[in-house]
């Protein structure tokens, strides 16, 4: 600031002819240091102003318009507040707040219809459009009639909309009163302190305890509409309201004003200088709306406010009815048939959802709550992608649709290598299980020892799972490979070997390992927890993600909001299944260095045989 204000005062100290006084940069400088709202970005101030005192040039701009835009831009500059400004305005006289009329009752109801738009939307949603936040004083005066022409006729409605898109004036003193009527009377609140520079006081504003009418209360729905127009008072009371998280704000950012802002005449001349004088502080968040404004929650131009606001209140009046039809999809669908009556108790019961503005934010709510309420990362919000239409591939599309889809290698001392991303359904592999054989499995299955990798697969149906780990056993008897509970039919079925395979078995003898990561998950975690509990793979890399069965998807009531919800769990008789928790590896390495740990272990076996 210093700086500025010696460079402002030297900008014409080279200018030969007498345009205005040489104290003008001083005097001005004096004023926002007696009166800024902030003094503590006026470090320096008063070095600066000895500094430009002693500087006898004089001000050489001829034309007072120009002086005030060059000072106006340096100002707001220095001290980084758009709302100072210097102008020039010889005759100026300050407005004085017209007194309240003493006029009858009929006209001043007329007055107040003219100035409040009150109306009745369809939903019984109330809109209040106001244009100036009266103070104390007018309310006392005109408080009945208000009542009467305004707020009785909108207290009976469900939800409301406070449309400042247009408020550019405002009394501090009515802040209270227009936030107490959205708030409970007890306890009282602390809604903003507001410090005064010119007394050098700190006025704290609370809500109050008794009000004239009856209170809207905090239970109703409320959306304040914003505009880049919206200033001053309008600005705080959106602000309080907005941070007490009793409305969300709907619009255009706000202008970023001031509380109260004097217009100082500049010595003798006919220079004043607006500065602001006094500054909010909100207790909640320690920090102001002022010179950046209010942020909306919803973000849209402010002609399209107004729409968005309805559109939102119409959502919230559904969300109650939703949030419970999610919770007993859980209660009646979930696998843990337990720990879903628990979760959807709460889920329930949950009062958290009053201030959703979109679908997405519903999503992503009803997500994190069933995460935290259950721990399972599957059970969550989803899209209902509709599947896609079937194809009527030929022979040769097939054939290069699985050297895309599988990778086979065969290295040092007759290692097999086989890897694949996702796990196909029963009924599709089964059709072209003998093409599978042919191009794929044949290459690897005379192998002396067999590494799969499963470092990148993201799971898929299950329902391939034991005719797949059917290779790896031998085929005299079937092996109980798993058990499988079904939570819709409330009934668990045995996972069991094939007798019967297209191709050649591995066998029970021959060494396995399987690779796995962070990224293992689902269909390929069941066949890694299956091959790990019974003995027939070594397993190499990470800890398995931890996901679940495939999930069912269900419709949330009526709503285009869906659930994906795991109906099944493998058998957690014999101690915990892989849902959830993920599969720990025998032996524990970065996933990229599994495969030539794999390598290692297995040369170093063979090479022992020699």
């Amino acid at each position: 600031m210093a700086q500025a204000v010696v460079l402002l005062a030297l900008i014409f100290s080279n200018v030969a002819h007498c345009a205005f006084s040489p104290t003008l940069i001083v005097d001005m400088a004096k004023i926002l240091m007696d009166n800024y709202c902030s003094p503590e970005k006026l470090a320096g101030m008063e070095e600066a102003i000895d500094a430009a005192s002693s500087n006898t040039e004089i001000l050489g701009i001829s034309d007072p318009a120009i002086l005030a835009s060059v000072l106006t831009d340096g100002v707001k500059k220095t001290i980084s507040d758009s709302r100072l400004k210097v102008t020039y305005e010889p005759g100026f006289v300050p407005a004085v707040p017209p007194a309240m009329p003493d006029m009858p009752l009929e006209q001043l109801a007329a007055m107040i219809k003219s100035t409040v738009k009150v109306e009745i939307l369809d939903g019984n949603i109330g809109y209040l459009k106001i244009q100036q936040i009266i103070g104390e004083e007018i309310a006392q005066k005109v408080g009945p009639l208000l009542l009467a022409h305004v707020w009785d006729k909108i207290l009976p409605t469900s939800a409301m909309i406070l449309d400042f898109r247009n408020a550019v004036s405002g009394e501090l003193s009515g802040i209270p009163y227009i936030v107490s009527y959205y708030t409970d009377p007890e306890p009282l609140i602390h809604i903003d302190s507001v410090y005064d520079r010119t007394s050098d006081l700190t006025i704290e504003l609370w809500s109050m305890p008794t009000l004239l009418g009856e209170r809207y209360g905090t239970s109703k729905p409320l959306i304040i509409l914003t505009s880049k127009d919206t200033l001053g008072v309008a600005e705080d009371v959106a602000y309080c309201l907005k941070h007490l998280k009793r409305a969300t704000i709907v619009g255009e950012n706000t202008a970023g004003g001031t509380v109260k802002i004097n217009k100082i005449k500049v010595g003798d001349t006919d220079f004043y200088v607006s500065v602001p004088v006094a500054k909010s502080i909100n207790p909640i968040t320690g920090k102001s709306w002022e010179i950046n404004g209010v942020a909306p929650d919803v973000e849209v131009a402010a002609e399209d406010a107004l729409e968005a606001a309805i559109a939102i209140i119409k959502l919230r009046v559904e969300i109650p009815g939703l949030v419970q039809a999610a919770a007993t999809l859980v209660a009646d669908n979930y696998a843990f048939p337990s720990l879903g009556e628990a979760v959807a108790e709460k889920l329930a019961s949950s009062g958290e959802y009053s201030m959703i503005s979109t679908k997405e934010e519903l999503e992503v709510k009803l997500s994190a709550d069933l995460l935290k309420l259950s721990g399972d990362k599957c059970l969550k919000t989803t899209s209902n992608i509709p599947a896609l239409p079937p194809m009527n591939p030929t022979p040769e599309m097939f054939i290069e649709l699985i050297k895309v889809s599988f990778h086979t290698d065969v290295f040092e001392n007759n290692i097999g290598y086989l890897r694949f991303d996702m796990f196909g359904d029963f009924e599709h592999v089964a059709a072209i299980a003998q093409i599978i054989v042919e191009h794929v499995w044949n290459k690897v299955v005379d192998t002396d020892a067999l590494i799969i990798d499963l470092r990148n697969n993201v799971g898929g149906p299950t329902s391939s799972i034991a005719g797949f780990c059917s290779y790896f056993f031998d085929g005299d008897k079937q092996i109980a490979l798993d058990h499988i509970y079904d939570r819709p039919s409330n009934t668990t079925r045995d996972l069991l070997t094939l007798t019967q395979l297209s191709g050649k078995r591995y066998g029970s003898k021959k060494s396995l390992i399987i690779l796995t990561s962070a990224v293992t998950t689902g269909a390929a975690e069941e066949f890694v927890f299956i091959m790990k509990r019974l003995g027939r793979a070594m397993i190499i890399g990470e800890a398995t993600r931890g996901g679940c069965h495939p999930p069912e998807t269900f419709r949330v009531g009526e709503s285009d909001v869906f659930l994906s919800i795991p109906i099944s769990h493998s058998d957690d008789a014999q101690g915990p299944s892989w849902e959830g928790a993920g599969i720990a590896p025998h032996i524990p390495v970065p996933a990229d260095a599994a495969l030539d740990t794999a390598k290692g272990i297995l040369n170093k076996h063979f090479s022992g045989q020699k």
